[in-house]
């Protein structure tokens, strides 16, 4: 994430300064405040749901958290990039420390888009049994759970590291985190080649998985015979609530797309130095607050489709008054 916001900085510069007024640095940052507060209560809230009521710790339900968590932690270090770029003199760290920090605050928003995603395809593959093989052995049981939620954090550390390894903390002309991929692993190695095999692995894989299991669904439902007078009535029910649940894991993945894939294919020219004019680097601009937004998207979107999560937020909002002060 860093190597894009030092091209933005670099590029923009470059050009007529088109995002160098204090006007638009300022836009971005309260833009990115805003951002961080809807996230932060959204998503805490979230958690707080699934930690307070036993009845939604449901598999999808986990994974919904297991994303709450790693968009928390994407904004947080999103976030410190971000004035960063709009103000490198902010940067405190130096020496060893310094270079330690920058590594970790580099590693942290990739390993987190990389849980999202992940947790994407959970949460298709669950509704997959759930429609398509409703009275077979699900795939993700509850007391696998944890299991799979640990298997992402882990797969995207594994993925992430070389590019930790080869990031450094560059203190002339200006302080900022580089990658200086070919000093850490030679001239023969290229790290655009390494950015686009990530996303290849936990970006364009991933969504097309979860295009081919949606698609799969869909047919499922369309095909799907009436009940019987006699069960009708449960039956829909039943199905509704499926429904429900199923609308509101694709809007997840739709808001994941939409803002995600504009920012990929971006951050991709940038990283194998194709020229490009500087009307892009505005559009780019808007296109990373977008990319942002969608960790404050998510908690919304629960929200506005789910039932369950909006009573969930009723019982803890009364638990929380019912505390006694002291």
């Amino acid at each position: 994430m860093n190597e894009t916001m030092n091209a933005l900085t670099n590029n923009t510069l470059a050009c007529s300064k088109p995002l160098d007024s204090q006007a638009t640095r300022l836009s971005i940052i309260v833009a990115y405040c805003d951002i961080f507060v809807v996230s932060a209560v959204g998503n805490c809230s979230i958690a707080l749901i699934v930690y307070k009521i036993k009845t939604m710790r449901k598999p999808i339900n986990l994974f919904i958290l297991n994303m709450a968590m790693s968009d928390l932690l994407f904004l947080i270090t999103v976030g410190s990039q971000i004035l960063l770029a709009l103000k490198p003199n902010l940067w405190i760290f130096r020496g060893s420390s310094g270079n330690t920090v920058c590594k970790i605050t580099d590693l942290l928003p990739s390993i987190s888009a990389a849980v999202s995603i992940q947790s994407l395809v959970l949460i298709t593959v669950d509704r997959y049994d759930a429609v398509v093989h409703p009275l077979s052995l699900p795939r993700i049981e509850q007391k696998r759970c944890p299991f799979f939620i640990f298997s992402t954090w882990i797969l995207a550390v594994a993925v992430y590291l070389p590019k930790c390894l080869a990031v450094q903390l560059v203190e002339h002309p200006v302080v900022k985190c580089e990658v200086q991929w070919s000093k850490m692993f030679g001239q023969s190695s290229s790290f655009a080649n390494f950015y686009l095999a990530a996303f290849v692995v936990f970006f364009y894989c991933p969504l097309t998985l979860i295009t081919v299991l949606y698609s799969m669904i869909f047919r499922k439902l369309k095909t799907q015979k009436t009940p019987g007078d006699k069960s009708f009535q449960a039956e829909q029910k039943r199905i509704g609530r499926r429904q429900n649940v199923l609308k509101m894991s694709i809007a997840i993945v739709v808001g994941f797309v939409l803002c995600w894939v504009p920012w990929s294919i971006c951050a991709l020219l940038v990283a194998f130095n194709v020229t490009l004019p500087c009307e892009f680097f505005v559009f780019w601009a808007i296109d990373n607050i977008l990319m942002i937004s969608n960790s404050a998207m998510n908690p919304c979107i629960c929200f506005m489709f789910s039932r369950n999560y909006r009573m969930g937020l009723k019982r803890v909002v009364k638990c929380f008054r019912k505390v006694p002060v002291e």
